[in-house]
């Protein structure tokens, strides 16, 4: 993939700054595969793209919906693999998608229970 020579590139300080990921993570997520190849600078410190920052916001939405490293790392390499993972890709964000459904489902009913007893404390609700 080439890079254009104007395009922005961030050190590690920075993208900590911008994403809230500490260096320790960021490097981890490089070692372990779940980000893509990071260029260097000729003195071989890291230099974060935009796309890179695009990366790590989606992993970041892939890590609120709770699926595991493993899964995420496992989505990376399909990723890297080409278009023809495709329908793989397809089917781990639906699998992480039906889970996410269910868990929320969950949550709706905590929350409805909670929001009874609420009302039963403040005299809006008969127990």
């Amino acid at each position: 993939m080439s890079q254009s020579l104007t395009q922005t590139r961030y050190t590690i300080s920075e993208v900590e700054a911008r994403t809230g990921l500490t260096q320790h993570t960021l490097r981890w997520y490089e070692r372990i595969g779940l980000m893509p190849h990071v260029d260097r600078s000729h003195s071989g410190q890291r230099r974060f793209s935009d796309e890179d920052l695009r990366w790590l916001s989606f992993v970041g939405k892939l890590r609120a919906t709770g699926m595991s490293v493993a899964d995420m790392v496992r989505y990376a390499e399909l990723v890297r693999e080409g278009d023809h993972t495709f329908d793989e890709r397809r089917a781990l964000l639906e699998r992480t998608r039906s889970e996410v459904r269910a868990r929320l489902t969950e949550l709706t009913d905590a929350l409805a229970v909670l929001d009874y007893k609420i009302g039963i404390y403040s005299g809006r609700a008969r127990p």
